[in-house]
């Protein structure tokens, strides 16, 4: 366990490190947006899937100040792919920006930043979740998330969210357990779990 652990946090110390280095916050913040951390980096559960997760509100949603924002985060070199999404018209109300970030260890992060409209069903969502993720984190939690993401074999994609489901509702507490509860969950977009 102290193993996981301490990947977690070097996991985590980098990605405030990238979050620093490419001016993330402050570029949104640039255009008067609001910048709100959400995923495994704030519930302190980021493990081998390098990803960093924001969600952005803005009082007056602009597309053009949502490239513009992109465009001062893609300045930075080690920026190597931007990714855009229009989910205007869906009911997620939504720009999905994501980047991928090569760092001094050839290691690819993806950050995503998913500019949403404050009328969008999931305005707020993803923070409460990972508020109250947090708010019943025990470590016997934390040691099984970490496990079964350890455990996730390299390039299979597994949503945080459903294992954070699986350990807190279900009590499964290891990869292999996980696969078999997974099998029996109906595939979903959105998961709008919360424990």
């Amino acid at each position: 366990m102290d193993n996981l652990l301490k990947i977690s946090k070097q996991n985590q110390k980098r990605a405030w490190d990238i979050i620093r280095e490419t001016q993330i916050i402050e570029a949104w913040e640039s255009f008067g947006a609001q910048v709100n951390l959400v995923g495994s980096l704030k519930t302190g559960l980021l493990m081998n899937n390098l990803d960093i997760d924001f969600h952005i509100y803005s009082d007056n949603f602009s597309i053009t100040d949502s490239f513009a924002a992109i465009a001062q985060i893609a300045q930075n070199p080690r920026i190597k792919r931007v990714e855009y999404r229009n989910q205007l018209e869906t009911e997620e109300l939504c720009v999905e920006w994501h980047a991928w970030y090569l760092d001094n260890d050839d290691k690819l992060w993806q950050i995503d930043m998913i500019h949403i409209l404050k009328e969008s069903p999931y305005a707020g969502w993803f923070e409460k979740v990972a508020d109250r993720i947090n708010a019943v984190l025990i470590p016997e939690y934390k040691h099984a998330i970490l496990v079964i993401k350890n455990d996730i074999p390299p390039g299979e994609k597994v949503m945080g969210i459903e294992i954070y489901q699986a350990v807190i509702q279900q009590g499964i507490r290891n990869y292999t357990d996980f696969e078999q509860w997974k099998k029996t969950q109906p595939e979903k977009g959105i998961i709008d779990w919360m424990p």
